[in-house]
């Protein structure tokens, strides 16, 4: 949201002392962020994005001894972390300083710095504003829903991808914090304009939950437009809150990730237990189990595109391979490998490609993204309503 649903800053790290095991995916220079349960005392562990499967792990004494010759020398810490990571080879290896590390931390509780406001690319290949955040700066300036986004501070954005825009709204990369502005081209109805905003701190409202009729058994839509802390619960309660025999359209179109333990959340509110997902770590091979005790009946259906990556991926493929949901959409983005983020001297964070996960059918996302039992290209959420119709679920 500054930008976009794909709204984090540059591939969110852990809280606590020990850097949690983290799933990720990065979207250009925005990220989303992820998380895996820590044991007690755990290291560092590993996070997922995608990267090529042919790159060679990146050593991590290599990477710590020339952060510390350079520490010792009196020169960037960052700077030679991140040319041991060039040279490797790991195409998503990254290296950030503490600020950013600050701001990924921010990010994981939901909150983050830009404009409140969600994009998408059109049919046409326009990039247009798909939602304002009420009360945001965006909102305060008169935009809405449908205004196309023709450039920012003065630069086309017609060409770029729509992660990149959310980049430039949330300034990442040139250490743009609230109070920084940004000048937004606009056209609605044929007319152009520009508004210059000034960035801010908000919160993100991760999940939304709407009913798709008026009827007692109408189906209940939940849409995850991230998993941020808190957003598994809210699912769980959505569904544990729904009309008896209502079934659940679950909405994950664009959701760019989050904490993976509130995706593994989300799936105990549909599995009674069992697999999630497994993943490795340097050859070591675990896996997330989903709580029991999730119902297990009512109908569900999951809408997914392009832009569902890394965890809202995780939570795809298990409903999908456990037979609990019908897929509907497009082929999912595909972010799947695993990064170790381990801490350097003054604060610095360097994140190394270490695996893969998979989902409980052994499918690796990575680079291959998930087809849906039903591919729909257009009308997507239509055709959803009517699958789910056919379950059962209401309408």
């Amino acid at each position: 949201m500054s930008g976009c649903t794909h709204r984090f800053g540059p591939r969110g790290l852990c809280r606590g002392a020990a850097l949690t095991l983290v799933f990720g995916c990065v979207l250009a220079t925005a990220a989303a962020t992820g998380s895996l349960p820590q044991e007690p005392d755990a290291a560092p562990g590993p996070r997922t994005r995608a990267v090529s499967s042919t790159v060679a792990p990146v050593d991590r004494d290599e990477i710590e001894d020339a952060a510390a010759d350079a520490q010792a020398d009196g020169k960037s810490v960052k700077d030679a972390a991140e040319e041991v990571v060039s040279r490797s080879g790991d195409r998503w290896g990254a290296v950030y300083d503490q600020r950013e590390y600050e701001e990924f931390e921010q990010a994981l509780d939901g909150s983050y710095t830009g404009v409140g406001l969600s994009a998408r690319r059109t049919d046409d290949g326009a990039v247009s504003v798909s939602r304002v955040q009420p009360g945001g700066p965006a909102d305060r300036a008169g935009i809405r829903a449908g205004d196309l986004l023709r450039t920012l501070d003065g630069r086309r954005i017609d060409r770029r991808p729509v992660a990149e825009v959310v980049a430039l709204l949330r300034g990442d990369g040139t250490g743009a914090a609230a109070g920084s502005r940004v000048e937004l081209g606009l056209v609605r109805d044929g007319r152009s304009w520009t508004r210059t905003l000034e960035r801010a701190r908000l919160t993100t409202e991760a999940v939304t939950v709407r009913r798709l009729g008026a009827e007692p058994s109408s189906a209940v839509l939940i849409k995850v437009a991230a998993f941020t802390k808190g957003a598994g619960a809210k699912v769980r309660d959505a569904v544990r809150s729904a009309p008896e025999g209502a079934g659940i359209l679950l909405d994950l179109r664009a959701n760019s990730g989050g904490l993976v333990a509130e995706a593994v959340v989300a799936a105990s509110a549909f599995l009674d237990g069992g697999l999630v997902a497994t993943y490795d770590v340097r050859g070591e091979q675990r896996a997330l189990h989903a709580d029991p005790g999730g119902d297990t009946d009512r109908p569900v259906v999951v809408l997914v595109d392009g832009g569902t990556m890394s965890a809202a991926e995780l939570l795809t493929g298990a409903l999908q391979d456990r037979g609990r949901a019908v897929t509907v959409g497009t082929p999912t983005f595909g972010k799947g490998s695993v990064q170790m983020p381990s801490k350097l001297p003054g604060g610095s964070v360097a994140e190394l490609t270490v695996g893969h996960y998979r989902t409980p059918g052994g499918h690796n996302v990575d680079g291959r993204g998930i087809t849906p039992d039903l591919v729909v290209h257009g009308r997507a959420q239509q055709r959803a309503e009517t699958v789910l119709s056919g379950l059962g679920g209401g309408s």
